[in-house]
């Protein structure tokens, strides 16, 4: 593998004899598998023999060693060669080196957390309530979204009674829980704060339950008043988006992945998590079907393959998709080539709307559904079929999109409303 890259025997010797020589060699070819530029492996692997020259002139021999003298390396070098330099660009210089470094050990010391990189997150209340989010995921079914919403929720819940000196579940009382719930909601949108008691309550339930504490105060919890059919869904028009995927560059492999992206989530009204989930097994070419697995619902849908998102998918599959043994279909486009995460899908949708200059309040992959949802709702299809289409668990969430007449509404706002009457 290193013959790739170095051309010199003499150099491949060197890499070869040093005490690292091998483990270089094998980060060399997951460079290469992860689809890294060839000059970015050239810069790489003489940094990684200093490393180990350095190591070793320090006593270590083994890789369990290694990460004891990541910062004392990176230190070192960034002295002897950034003399001179402002401190913004020492530190990037730093960075420049500690990336493939910790990178390198992170192969060999599977359990080194690298700099910079988030520890994971506790869970709240862990040392008086340590079966509660096994009991969201087991008793209650949840996905690891909304589990991840409760840690959220009641890791504020527990800066909070920190602060005001609280520091077992069995102090709580209705006053607490009220005040905290009213602090919480200065900053908080309505739907928010729904979020946010609702994952109170059922932890309050749970401490309950289990004894922690020693009556059930969920009644001292009070969400703030909502109102269904409320809000106005946050579509955008058909003219929108095409101008929206009319701003897509399809003659490169990013544009490519991107416009079929667009196309899934404003045809067929995906969510971002079934786009970033979606596998090559999930297309029946021979059947021009697409099958959606394990929606939120908990259901699968079949769609009819439309030509047009055939086409762009097959240009992507063909000419941009890179070469992996994984099954999912939307990579990165850039080195390490891993499956892009939902967070990554809807930040496509972001952008492109951006760009195009469509102003609408959170722009994203859910504004594409939710103009997905309108447009068949101005079609005047039923209620039913259009939440079976884009796999709405009650029909209930489907009905707020026949609140308002959009397009004449928009028709109004920009003439004088005269063709209407």
């Amino acid at each position: 593998m290193l013959e790739q890259y170095f051309s010199k025997p003499d150099t491949v010797d060197r890499i070869r004899d040093c005490w690292l020589g091998e483990p270089i060699e094998r980060y060399v070819a997951w460079l290469s598998s992860q689809g890294y530029a060839a000059r970015n492996v050239r810069s790489r692997v003489p940094i990684l023999r200093q490393f180990a020259a350095f190591v070793w002139s320090r006593g270590g021999r083994s890789f369990e060693e290694l990460p004891d003298h990541v910062e004392p390396f990176v230190t070192d070098w960034v002295t002897e060669r950034a003399t001179g330099r402002d401190a913004d660009r020492h530190r990037q210089f730093g960075n420049e080196v500690r990336g493939p470094v910790e990178q390198f050990v992170t192969l060999l010391v599977p359990s080194f957390v690298r700099r910079g990189r988030s520890p994971r997150v506790h869970d709240p209340f862990l040392t008086e309530t340590p079966g509660f989010f096994t009991y969201l995921r087991e008793e209650r079914g949840l996905r690891q979204a909304s589990v991840l919403h409760y840690g959220h929720s009641l890791r504020v819940f527990e800066r909070y009674l920190r602060r005001i000196g609280v520091r077992r579940l069995a102090e709580l009382s209705p006053a607490i829980l009220s005040a905290f719930v009213t602090e919480a909601g200065r900053g908080l949108s309505g739907t928010s704060m729904t979020g946010l008691c609702s994952a109170l309550r059922v932890f309050v339930r749970y401490a309950c339950r289990e004894g922690v504490i020693a009556r059930d105060l969920t009644g001292a919890i009070e969400s703030p008043r909502t109102y269904r059919l409320s809000t106005v869904p946050r579509s955008i028009s058909w003219d929108e988006v095409r101008r929206m995927l009319e701003g897509v560059d399809r003659r490169s492999a990013v544009g490519k992945r991107d416009y079929a992206i667009l196309l899934l989530l404003v045809t067929y009204g995906l969510r971002a998590r079934e786009v970033a989930a979606l596998t090559l097994d999930d297309i029946d070419w021979e059947r021009d079907r697409l099958l959606v697995p394990e929606r939120k619902a908990g259901h699968c849908t079949a769609y009819p393959l439309s030509s047009v998102v055939g086409e762009a998918l097959l240009d992507y599959l063909r000419n941009a998709r890179p070469t992996t043994p994984q099954r999912q279909i939307f990579f990165r486009a850039m080195a390490p080539l891993v499956p892009m995460g939902w967070q990554a899908i809807s930040n496509r949708a972001t952008h492109y709307l951006r760009k195009a200059g469509i102003r609408v309040r959170r722009p994203g992959s859910h504004t594409l559904r939710h103009t997905c949802v309108q447009r068949l709702v101005d079609a005047q299809f039923p209620l039913k079929t259009i939440g079976d289409y884009v796999g709405h668990r009650r029909t209930s969430s489907t009905e707020v999109y026949t609140k308002v007449a959009i397009e004449p509404l928009r028709e109004v706002a920009i003439g004088d409303g005269e063709a209407l009457l």
